[in-house]
């Protein structure tokens, strides 16, 4: 085990990338890559937002990127139709989050469980971390 301390400076904005190698004494190598986004303030900063698969069937799952590893935050994704109408709400609290977040799957239910129709959607996702948000919003298609 061991620690690395870098100050880096002027990283560009957006998701950065460090790769790590380390030999044994028996020069083996391991390899260990790290993402992660930089922001230029304190703000939320979400990035990469998608749903997949997608289109789907029988159940996709929400990924996206954030600047705010390490934190606890909460996750909302509301799913609408094209008209606006709410038809399902999914939130989560997540402790020490990792800077990819991909722990919430939906079955194209709503929210009284009941199978909602083939078609476009609209979803929002919507995370608070140290009392800052930010939200994006994309589409989805249901195929069954």
């Amino acid at each position: 085990y061991g620690t690395v301390n870098y100050n880096y400076k002027k990283l560009p904005l957006g998701i950065n990338k460090i790769k790590f190698q380390a030999y044994d004494i028996f020069n083996n190598i391991g390899e260990a890559e790290v993402e992660f986004l930089v922001a230029n303030d304190s703000k939320v900063a979400l990035q990469n937002v998608l749903n997949y698969p997608n289109p789907f069937t029988t159940k996709t799952s929400f990924h996206f990127d954030h600047n705010k590893a390490g934190q606890d935050m909460q996750v909302l994704v509301q799913i609408f139709t094209v008209s606006g109408k709410i038809v399902k709400s999914i939130q989560r609290d997540v402790t020490a989050a990792s800077s990819h977040f991909s722990d919430i799957e939906w079955d194209g239910k709503d929210d009284y469980g009941d199978a909602i129709g083939k078609g476009v959607y609209i979803y929002k996702v919507k995370v608070k971390a140290a009392g800052k948000t930010d939200e994006a919003f994309q589409k989805l298609v249901i195929l069954n």
